[in-house]
């Protein structure tokens, strides 16, 4: 298994959607092959239209707000003493969240494809958040599907999609967090393909799902190579990028400029939620070892039990809350091109508290675990590396419980 230089990662998959010959494909229902294929001859077309790339360039900077601030933490860097600390801060961009690039993305298809509806999964709501926004903002009727623990916890997002005209479908099987609302999200596509576009809000699901999803995050990590030669006036010698890790969609954009430098010069670090200290349950199937299964459509490293089963997840954050991640992230582990590591519910309030004590940034609780692997790692870390952690999200969703966690660490 080999990264392949000058090839996009997402194209690095043999005829049959395999990314290193065992993660990705297309696990589907045979009902669902002719719209897969369909989407996916359109997307491969789509993505050589220069009018369709003027088209997303043209609302990723006048819509979305594209290039997002890179920006350094001083007062965080004099604190820890060690390696220089830099913020991408994409929750500055158009609904505080890097979830706007897949959404406006897929509207966009929709569009082209002619369809009028458009369908979506959503954990921690920003996907959902977003793709509210862009069905309404181009012409589409949107419906969300969601898991009930997810929308008691996440009440400004779903507050948001309810104002831009989008159903909440609530989901009640399993356990009623982001994996159901993917599972009932393609179910529900399954009937109402004709019509019906799916965004999947991350990089999983079917081949052609996990290609979209990296092909629009990816202007996060094009504004930042950019960003980071102005700055610099090069690209220096010693960079850790740090990426909180769900399905993969913000670490993969956040990464794949850089794909192609030596692990040496700029290295990935990937950052899974652990759970609570106390729990056997998290959500780190790369981190502590999971075994190759099938979900969504997929083959991943999946935290299953011995009889293969889907294990429950546990995680403070609604967004890493998802027994599998991205083929694309199974890839870049075997390859050992990204190193992957957890943090715990705790350590990421923890890092919370100390970002917003030293900063003006509010992280929301997925690059909370991010900020926790890297603000361990900077003091023993040489003042010549510069270590950027993606800020993919504001805190504005997390505050319900924020205020409640914080109150009992007191």
């Amino acid at each position: 298994m080999k990264l392949r230089k000058g090839i996009p990662l997402i194209d690095q998959h043999d005829k049959s959607g395999f990314w290193g010959g065992k993660f990705g494909g297309n696990f589907i229902p045979e009902t669902l092959k002719k719209p897969i294929e369909d989407l996916t001859v359109l997307f491969e077309k789509l993505r050589k239209d220069k009018s369709f790339i003027r088209e997303r360039d043209y609302y990723f900077k006048n819509w979305v707000g594209a290039p997002t601030p890179f920006i350094k933490l001083n007062n965080l860097t004099r604190h820890l003493n060690g390696a220089e600390i830099w913020t991408k801060v994409v929750s500055e961009a158009n609904g505080g969240a890097h979830k706007i690039y897949n959404a406006t993305v897929h509207s966009l298809i929709a569009k082209r494809a002619g369809k009028k509806y458009i369908i979506g999964d959503t954990g921690a709501g920003y996907a959902g958040k977003m793709l509210s926004m862009a069905a309404k903002k181009f012409g589409l009727k949107c419906k969300i599907f969601m898991g009930v623990k997810d929308i008691k916890r996440q009440k400004p997002n779903c507050d948001a999609m309810k104002k831009n005209g989008a159903e909440i479908v609530p989901v009640y099987t399993g356990s009623q967090t982001l994996v159901d609302a993917v599972s009932e999200c393609m179910r529900y596509w399954v009937s109402n393909c004709d019509t019906t576009h799916m965004c999947v809000g991350s990089t999983v699901g079917p081949n052609i799902f996990v290609k979209i999803c990296g092909w629009s995050t990816s202007q996060i990590s094009r504004e930042l190579s950019m960003q980071i030669k102005k700055e610099f006036g090069k690209i220096p010698k010693k960079i850790k990028l740090y990426n909180c890790v769900g399905g993969g969609s913000s670490s993969f954009g956040f990464w794949n400029e850089f794909m192609d430098y030596n692990k040496k010069q700029i290295e990935f670090i990937g950052v899974e939620a652990a759970g609570p200290k106390n729990s056997k349950r998290h959500a780190a199937p790369l981190t502590y070892g999971s075994k190759i299964g099938i979900l969504h459509g997929a083959a991943q490293y999946v935290n299953q039990d011995k009889e293969g089963q889907i294990e429950e997840t546990e995680s403070i954050s609604a967004g890493l809350d998802y027994p599998g991640v991205s083929p694309l992230h199974c890839f870049l582990k075997d390859t050992k091109r990204a190193r992957y590591t957890a943090a715990s519910d705790e350590e990421a309030l923890n890092a919370y508290q100390l970002v917003t004590k030293y900063e003006n940034l509010n992280p929301s609780l997925e690059p909370s675990h991010a900020f926790a692997e890297a603000i361990k790692n900077a003091p023993k870390l040489s003042k010549d590396t510069i270590i950027i952690v993606n800020s993919c999200g504001d805190a504005l969703k997390d505050r319900d419980i924020l205020r409640e966690r914080l109150r009992k660490l007191k």
